[in-house]
């Protein structure tokens, strides 16, 4: 049946499935930088909660200052170092979480990047 066909209409037809297939690359490409984008809210949003927390470790060292000066007994810098130290930790975590979300190769559209080196070793094997 293909045999019947003529050069052009071979022609014709195979840049009318290449644009096709472009188009449908194009929309997948679309997809999958929005559901990054979507990510990098996310992770956005992680790096805001870090510094936030980082903030209310401030609070809390400014806060066991006064309080602690009110203890009698037990010395200032211990509440310094035990409130400091664990709203630190948690504070850094969540900041360091953040960062790791936000590289460079989790944001990459992967799949799209994989179709497109099938598509590309599928049209080498059409043309040999």
């Amino acid at each position: 049946m293909m045999q019947d066909r003529s050069v052009p209409a071979l022609f014709s037809d195979l840049i009318e499935n290449v644009t096709t297939l472009f188009r449908k690359e194009v929309q997948l490409a679309k997809t999958e930088l929005s559901e990054k984008a979507s990510q990098v809210g996310t992770a956005s949003a992680s790096v805001g909660i870090g510094g936030v927390v980082l903030l209310a470790a401030l609070i809390f060292l400014l806060h066991a200052v006064v309080a602690w000066l009110a203890v009698a007994g037990i010395p200032p810098h211990w509440g310094f170092l035990i409130v400091g130290v664990v709203v630190a930790i948690i504070g850094y975590v969540a900041l360091q979480k953040g960062i790791s979300n936000l590289k460079a190769a989790q944001l990459m559209p992967s799949r799209t990047v994989e179709q497109l080196q099938r598509d590309a070793a599928v049209a080498k094997e059409q043309v040999r």
